[in-house]
């Protein structure tokens, strides 16, 4: 049976779903040797850890959706411009400890890159607007640090 390129990535969206979150159902969209990056983050996932992110979002936020507000199949090629929506309910584990919930509404600016070959991702380049994703977690940037931690490298 021959799988169309839209129906892949609407898939794996659907996958992704906070109703549905099923990430083995996720991963196996992929190729063999197919990759998810997410390219703001400069993360790259393969094999087994191509479902990391969508466990992720589904336990940060379990009524994750989302929104597909423009959907464009040109070939083998799918881009889709959306917002990831939830709410703050799960904990964000974070290199200096765990950020509580603060039941935030998330509303996230997205695009995706899908590359898809013989029925199967090969590629896909997520761009999270991850800067307003921390903001809508309460994470703003420390400015101060910054501009301290450069001072004190000598020019």
């Amino acid at each position: 049976m021959h799988t169309s390129t839209e129906s892949v990535v609407r898939a794996a969206y659907r996958a992704a779903e906070g109703s549905v979150l099923d990430v083995q159902g996720f991963r196996d969209l992929f190729a063999e040797d197919g990759v998810f990056n997410n390219v703001v983050a400069g993360e790259s996932y393969r094999g087994e850890h191509l479902g990391d992110l969508v466990a992720f979002m589904g336990a940060l936020a379990p009524d994750v959706h989302r929104d597909l507000h423009r959907f464009h199949v040109m070939g083998n090629v799918v881009t889709v411009e959306l917002t990831i929506q939830g709410t703050f309910t799960g904990p964000f584990e974070t290199p200096a400890g765990t950020i509580r919930p603060t039941g935030a509404k998330l509303n996230i600016p997205t695009a995706d890159f899908w590359y898809v070959e013989n029925g199967k991702i090969k590629e896909f380049n997520c761009y999270v607007g991850l800067s307003i994703m921390l903001a809508q977690l309460g994470v703003e940037p420390d400015f101060a640090s910054a501009v301290a931690a450069s001072t004190a490298v000598p020019s």
